[in-house]
């Protein structure tokens, strides 16, 4: 702008009143052209294009080579806010970068960071998260946050969008699921993960998620608007997923029409439609013009997506904003580099570590086997972009071991197949690789690098050209892929083991691979998943795990490197089908050790990959995840001692899925999962993560025994570096409430402090914590309560390995007798069997019968006259009964409340009964009899 002729263009007016006109003077027209996620540009007002949605979750995506950092399920394990912040400050500085080069398409509102809570390790995306804990989680993101949106009074250097808001931690029909999250998981776990990045990070922009939460598409959920922007006061917008606004008609069947999906989600806090533009401005005008959705909600809508963009400084001149000058020259910065790599040393974790087996001494070994299908690859995630290079465990272990001898093998089989038909050899014809039977003589058919990934995952590699074996366009298998990866990962491929030793291909999408009867070509049948396959036999050329015996006995020290590929088994869109490690990869890892005892395991996986007999045999095992493109560096640097390994778990790593309850159980109360519920015995705990530094605790010492319910919590704890080596200690804090009204957490992290301490030092580690953060949610009153009694603090090396336990008392709350007389939410239960949350049409959530054998609980009822009317808000469509029930649900019949079936489970009502309880104090069952929804009830006198 060269002059300020309106107000939205003199900076020295206050921001809001800025943006409010500059949304008075948009036409209708333009303001619909403006709430896609591509806006459009007012030429006329000097308002140009902008897109939200950039992706940055561990690095800048898909805008070019930029600095790629450890997956997140990585950071998470470096325990390190101020790492993440300096993490956030370089995805930050890129973005501006990108954003200098061309403002129209590079936008400065990241789609990050992921803040879902990983109660379940088979969800797909767990690369993604934090890990299990809402204060690990919370704190890291926060400074993620923080990092990206910069420290300026003024002016934000970038926008970070949390996501996925709220309750998404499944995959598999995420788009039409519900997730059932009653008020305690709801208040005290996943909502308590979201809240400090809003609060103390100052997030301006969220997403929200594609699953619906206790029957509402979350789009449509009233948290959005009552706790976002109304408890945590969040002053930015909110975006909508790539293609959920729509999918509340297409997926949920929520509502008939795109015009009403599209209004609602507006008037409920949907700032940003993701949806294709054409489409998103034809559905708003029919909005508009049917009378679903009006004027100010859009002007409501884009003051939030406008603020951010002058917060941005678009508006203003570029002198007066720090942020408006980074150009390219950050992008692939040779400081950004080494914090990759400080990123990827702090995230490797240390899981076993016997008689010192590691680290690895460089000065007394001549030979090394580097071993595995990981262990000469540095693979990207969806999300990690193009990396600008990637060094292999191989490459780092080779740099660290120079003039030493480094043998390699992969483990997998070199083979050649050949048609069970004619025998005849599969071979590479044309300039586009396709695979056809061709050859006469076995020896003449291309030579493919099999890898088994596990379960029905299968990549094949053709040896001859480096490329991997592929789903064309045209249904033809093509050696024409240089990586893994895409949307769809078509480079998978499932070989089955047929009769007398054959086998058949079928693709990524389940179709069989047949051969075309005029020139052999390898092909998908397009018709029926069921129909024939063409056999074939698959001739072992080289065994992969007798080389690698061979390659283990010659050398002095094995290192075997497993894990998984982050496309394959689980991703976006696909829940893992186990936690444990892939059978093949574990009878690689068995045959070296038996070929050579001194075998060292490093996991590189994107999520806990289990393996009890790794744990039982193996002396040392490492686990990182992928850690872009430092991980061989890093890893060598773990592995030969030129750096302590400080990382720290941030999920149970369970030992079988037998100790997890089902995927889409998202109570982890009663489901005992994490480890604040978890009663089993895990193979590696959460926070676990060992160091060749030899740290002591000593003491710890609390301000005060006592303390009020406003008050805080100080206390210090003393360590000492008792060993020979420097390191990184997290000193973990856990508080236990040793008696409660409700079932509380076994132990719950309540801080954290990653320190440095030199051999031989000592240092004092202070914490302070606000008394207000042992409350738990009490659904007797929708209030948060810090209940009187005594607490035990711990302080620990992990959840598992508490060091220091001291008691305090707090003088709190004691909570009162419940009062059924007012009117009660049914989802405010104290316990339940077999029911799940689901929508009451009369607003609220309802209690849904799951089966047989359903109730739900209210426990120290106090009755003060006995005989009472029971009232209930009930839905069926079936018809049945609730019977009420005192001391059990099995207990004294006091009222059985028949429902007559209705037309939908639209339909409420109100109906009573008279009911015979006993004055005094009772424990209320509630028993569902038949499909009957119960929203709210009362006892009146």
């Amino acid at each position: 702008m060269e002059t300020a002729t309106y107000p939205y263009q003199q900076t020295d007016l206050p921001v809001n009143e800025r943006v409010q006109d500059l949304i008075s003077r948009l036409t209708l027209d333009e303001k619909v052209n403006l709430m896609p996620q591509y806006q459009a540009a007012v030429e006329r007002l000097g308002v140009g294009a902008y897109k939200h949605g950039t992706e940055g979750a561990h690095g800048i995506s898909w805008l070019g080579k930029a600095t790629a950092f450890p997956q997140v399920s990585g950071l998470a394990c470096t325990w390190n806010p101020e790492l993440l912040k300096k993490i956030g400050s370089a995805i930050g500085d890129e973005a501006r970068a990108f954003y200098k080069k061309n403002p129209t398409v590079n936008g400065l509102t990241l789609w990050a960071p992921t803040v879902d809570m990983e109660r379940d390790p088979r969800w797909g995306r767990t690369e993604e998260a934090y890990g299990e804990d809402p204060e690990l989680t919370g704190r890291l993101s926060t400074s993620l946050v923080q990092g990206i949106q910069g420290d300026h009074p003024k002016y934000l250097k970038a926008v970070a969008t949390l996501k996925h808001f709220l309750g998404n931690n499944n995959e598999i029909n995420r788009g039409v699921d519900s997730s059932s999250i009653d008020p305690r998981n709801m208040r005290e776990y996943y909502l308590e993960a979201f809240k400090p990045a809003f609060k103390e990070g100052g997030a301006k922009s969220m997403m929200t998620a594609y699953n619906s939460l206790n029957g509402v598409p979350v789009i449509l959920h009233p948290a959005v608007m009552d706790i976002v922007k109304g408890e945590w006061e969040m002053d930015g917008f909110i975006v909508s997923d790539a293609g959920d606004l729509f999918g509340i008609v297409k997926d949920h069947k929520y509502y008939e029409s795109f015009a009403q999906s599209m209004a609602e989600s507006i008037k409920n806090g949907i700032d940003s439609v993701t949806e294709e533009t054409a489409e998103t401005i034809k559905v708003i005008h029919e909005a508009l013009t049917e009378g679903l959705l009006a004027e100010e909600d859009l002007d409501r809508a884009l003051f939030n997506t406008f603020r951010v963009r002058f917060l941005l400084g678009e508006f203003d001149p570029e002198e007066g904003n720090p942020y408006a000058a980074i150009d390219d020259s950050v992008i692939l910065s040779k400081e950004h580099g080494e914090l990759s790599l400080e990123a990827a040393k702090q995230s490797i974790v240390l899981l076993k570590n016997e008689n010192s087996t590691l680290p690895l001494n460089p000065k007394e070994l001549s030979k090394v086997a580097v071993i595995g299908p990981l262990g000469d690859e540095a693979f990207r995630d969806w999300y990690s972009g193009t990396l600008p290079y990637a060094v292999t465990p191989l490459q780092g272990v080779t740099k660290k071991l120079a003039g030493k001898q480094v043998s390699f093998e992969s483990g997998d089989d070199r083979i050649i197949l050949t048609s069970a038909a004619t025998g005849q050899a599969v071979g590479i014809t044309g300039e586009d690789g396709r695979l056809a039977v061709q050859h006469e003589t076995k020896e003449r058919g291309e030579l493919f690098r099999h890898t088994a990934w596990g379960w029905t995952s299968n990549t094949l590699e053709a040896t001859s050209r480096g490329q991997y074996v592929t789903l064309s366009d045209a249904g033809t298998l093509t050696a024409s892929a240089d990586e893994i990866y895409g949307w769809y990962v078509k480079e998978a491929l499932n070989i089955v083991p047929e009769a007398e030793g054959t086998v058949s291909l079928r693709t990524w999408n389940d179709k069989p691979i047949s051969i075309h009867a005029e020139d052999g070509t390898l092909l998908a049948n397009e018709q029926e998943a069921d129909a024939k396959a063409h056999t074939f036999h698959k001739n072992i050329v080289v065994n992969g795990v007798e080389a690698a015996v061979e390659a283990a006995k010659a050398a002095e020290v094995a290192v075997v490197f497993v894990g998984n590929h982050p496309l394959l088994n689980g991703k976006e869109e696909i829940d893992r089908p186990d936690i444990v490690l892939p059978e093949e990869q574990e009878n690689l890892v068995k045959a070296v050790y038996e070929a050579n005892p001194n075998t060292v395991v490093v996991i590189v996986g994107s999520y806990p990959i289990t393996s009890t007999w790794i744990d039982e045999h193996i002396p040392a095992v490492l686990y990182t995840s992928h850690s872009g493109q430092e991980l061989g560096n890093a890893v060598a640097d773990v592995l030969f001692g030129d750096y302590s390994p400080s990382g720290k778990l941030n999920m149970t790593w369970y030992r079988s899925v037998d100790q997890l309850p089902p995927l889409m159980d998202y109570d982890i109360i009663k489901g005992k999962r994490t480890y604040m519920y978890f009663d089993g015995e895990p193979l590696y705990p959460f926070g676990h993560g060992l160091s060749y530094a030899q740290v002591t605790y000593n003491s710890l010492s609390l301000a005060a025994r006592e303390v009020e319910q406003d008050g805080t919590i100080s206390l210090s704890v003393q360590l000492e570096n008792t060993g020979s080596v420097d390191g990184d200690e997290v000193v973990q804090l856990y508080v236990q409430s040793l008696s409660s009204r409700v079932k509380r957490p076994l132990k719950q992290l309540k801080g954290f402090q990653k320190i440095r301490l030199a051999a031989g030092h000592t240092q004092t580690v202070e914490f302070t914590l606000p008394v207000a953060e042992l409350a738990f949610w009490d659904v007797t009153r929708e209030q948060y309560c810090v209940e009187n009694g005594e607490y035990a603090v711990m302080i620990g090396r992990s959840s598992s390995d508490i060091q220091l336990t001291a008691q305090i008392k707090v003088h709190g709350e004691t909570i009162p007798a419940r009062n059924l007389y007012a009117t009660v939410k049914a989802e405010n239960y104290d316990d339940y069997e077999a029911v799940y949350l689901d929508e009451c049409k009369a607003g609220g959530a309802s209690v849904h019968p799951a089966g047989e054998g359903a109730w739900i609980a209210f426990k120290d009822v106090e009755f003060g006259q006995g005989t009472a009317t029971f009232h209930a808000l009930v839905s069926s469509v079936t018809g049945g009964s609730i019977e009420v029930r005192t001391e059990g649900p099995a207990g004294q019949l006091a009222a059985t409340l028949e429902v007559p079936a209705g037309e939908s489970l639209q339909q409420w009502q109100t109906l009573s009964v008279q009911a015979e309880i006993e004055a005094g104090g009772n424990d209320v069952y509630l028993v569902f009899k038949g499909e009957v929804l119960l929203s709210r009830f009362h006892f009146s006198v």
